[in-house]
């Protein structure tokens, strides 16, 4: 397990944040569709918190896209970076999660977050904001919904529904299991949301989230515990 400070300069007021947002934006590619469903490595990335001591685990788990069996896996624990401001939670995360990331022994390939990339108020949510910082392809899968409006996808597995805001499709309501409510899909970077869509039919043979986020959340709330026994 990786101990992470927070680093100099990283934004401590609203303010900054967003100005941080507006900057790195305009280096998001959104026209790369991204490696095909199925194919190389591709890694789950999810965080926990414990506010009450200050702590934030991050946990980064790479997957074999073919057969989804774990390759490797990392973990990184650090002070929480920010407070808790709606449309701003990347700052509380990155720091932790780029540790995860940074400590894996393999490539991490395609990487997906339990967030939103576009699919966000300033356009620009983790997915986005990880995938511009490191280059990776990246795209989100979000258990809830956020600041759009979107139609009930159909009953069966693979129905989709686009997510809308100011009347923009940034992402879609996708239904992994049939009759069972949908997952958020959203691009980050270097991937098309058709591909993210495909991805995450692909990480998804027998439950409503992917592999890639199931075993990342499972792994980084191991992590916090294990961080907060001595604190």
């Amino acid at each position: 397990m990786t101990t992470v400070p927070i680093p100099e300069g990283w934004p401590t007021t609203e303010e900054r944040a967003r100005a941080v947002q507006d900057e790195l934006r305009a280096r998001l590619v959104l026209d790369e569709p991204g490696p095909p469903p199925g194919t190389g490595q591709v890694t789950g990335v999810d965080v926990a918190y414990d506010d009450a001591r200050d702590v934030v685990a991050a946990a980064a788990v790479v997957l074999d896209a073919a057969s989804l069996a774990v390759v490797a896996e990392a973990t990184a624990v650090g002070r929480i970076s920010f407070p808790y401001v709606p449309g701003l939670l990347a700052f509380r995360e990155l720091p932790t999660v780029l540790a995860a990331l940074a400590a894996l022994p393999v490539p991490p390939g395609l990487v997906v977050c339990d967030g939103y990339g576009l699919a966000h108020p300033r356009r620009f949510g983790l997915a986005a904001h990880l995938g511009v910082l490191t280059g990776l392809p990246v795209f989100g899968v979000a258990k809830n919904p956020f600041a759009f409006t979107h139609e009930e996808p159909a009953a069966p597995r693979g129905s989709a529904a686009p997510l809308l805001a100011d009347g923009e499709e940034v992402g879609r309501a996708l239904r992994t299991r049939d009759g069972v409510k949908p997952v958020y899909v959203s691009v980050g970077h270097r991937v098309s949301l058709d591909n993210a869509c495909a991805h995450t039919l692909a990480l998804t043979p027998a439950y409503r989230l992917p592999e890639t986020t199931r075993r990342a959340d499972a792994l980084c709330r191991a992590a916090l515990r294990e961080a907060t026994r001595a604190v």
